[in-house]
């Protein structure tokens, strides 16, 4: 397996495209967004957990209930979340998609990111659908990927080439997300597509088995999004035998969509809302996956941990604090603590107590853009990792108006 360029454009028979249509009102900023397969593929979709949740979750749940779609179309700005006529927008939406390039409205996967409960307006996105469409292009995914963003800093792709009974696949995805995440699915969006065949029952076994020590493991700010969707298309032009139950086929399946959604967590962990600072927690020596999943989380999730960082305050003591109360079944008097970065690494906690370190040292390791949090649990053969950011003054400017 080995990584290339592409994005979502990076597989066989894939067209993107992104524009701005007037949805928001920077009109640098693109705000509609298309990808396009040459035939239909299997598709497989997550979604949030969240009651409340978008109108166009329901339509792409519905359009995509026998397993095929071949695009999808994706506003920003606007969730179409909470409003009276949402379904009718987001059909709408799939509507134009079948007008202007002749896929079927209902195997189109529809989704929308922004503000919740504000109207949307199918005008501007009608008005721009030529243009999206006349801009489908087999190199188009970046202007795709740019086209999802809301509160994100930069674009998130990536893809990887990989090989399924001796023919070579490729898989690409994007994502949005940089505020709001804290799925217990998936998060926010994420577009992943891939020219291998494989069934839609086991690309939904490979999605939904895979997001549970990837997506499920990412956190910026607690927050479950009422959008969030992760979903796959896969048309089958590589031309490998297509995968329909487990194996080395669909073990090497899974490892390639491991690699892009463990990329694109830490892409979004990276450049979560205000953030100086990606995190990455690897808890160890647990007893079950259960425990090493629930203490690496809940470190992430601490906001005075999070503020810690910020600060490069090697305060392990909040570490501990966080894996105490998170209902992990672990013994604290075996819990060990460190911190690592480019600049080295530097123990902090042994059997759950201090040990001197040199906070000069520390804080060096700390000022990095990347830090790595070593727990061990104790003699235990599981371990998990979860990715989040640190909390800073800019997180709540970003959210104090964001609406207006």
């Amino acid at each position: 397996m080995k990584l290339i360029s592409g994005g979502v454009c990076a597989a066989t028979g894939f067209k993107a495209s992104g524009v701005h249509c007037g949805i928001r009102k920077n009109q640098t900023k693109k705000d509609l967004a298309l990808i396009v397969s040459d035939v239909p593929a299997s598709a497989a979709a997550v979604y949030t957990t969240n009651l409340v949740k978008g109108a166009p979750l329901t339509v792409t749940r519905n359009h995509i209930s026998n397993g095929i779609a071949q695009a999808v179309i994706c506003n920003s700005g606007n969730a179409n979340t909470c409003n009276w006529n949402g379904i009718q927008i987001a059909e709408e939406m799939c509507a134009l998609v079948e007008q202007h390039i002749g896929v079927k409205s209902d195997d189109v996967v529809v989704a929308s990111t922004g503000v919740i409960g504000q109207v949307l307006d199918i005008t501007p996105i009608a008005n721009g659908m030529g243009e999206l469409a006349e801009g489908l292009s087999y190199e188009g995914g970046m202007n795709a990927a740019q086209a999802i963003m809301t509160t994100d800093t930069c674009p998130k792709e990536i893809a990887v080439e990989f090989t399924l009974g001796g023919k070579t696949c490729r898989m690409g995805g994007i994502a949005k997300g940089s505020g709001m995440i804290h799925p217990n699915m998936a998060t926010m969006l994420v577009f992943i597509t891939t020219d291998a065949a494989i069934s839609p029952e086991m690309l939904h076994k490979a999605l939904s088995g895979d997001i549970a020590n990837t997506f499920n493991m990412l956190s910026i700010d607690g927050d479950t999004s009422t959008n969030d969707m992760v979903t796959v298309l896969a048309n089958g032009l590589a031309g490998n035998e297509p995968v329909t139950a487990e194996g080395a086929d669909f073990d090497a399946f899974m490892e390639a969509l491991n690699t892009i959604n463990v990329q694109l967590c830490r892409m979004i962990a990276g450049d979560g809302e205000g953030a100086t600072k990606l995190l990455e927690c690897t808890a160890t020596g647990a007893d079950t996956l259960e425990a090493a999943k629930t203490a690496a989380k809940s470190v992430i999730c601490s906001s005075l941990f999070k503020a810690a960082m910020f600060g490069a305050d090697a305060n392990w003591g909040r570490v501990l604090c966080a894996i105490g109360y998170s209902g992990a079944d672990v013994d604290v008097t075996k819990i060990g603590v460190s911190f690592r970065s480019a600049k080295g690494t530097v123990t902090v906690c042994e059997n759950g107590a201090g040990i001197p370190f040199s906070e000069e040292q520390a804080k060096e390791i700390l000022l990095e853009k990347e830090i790595e949090i070593l727990v061990s649990l104790g003699d235990g053969p599981y371990g998990a990792s979860a990715w989040g950011c640190d909390l800073t003054y800019d997180y709540v400017k970003i959210n104090g108006d964001y609406r207006t």
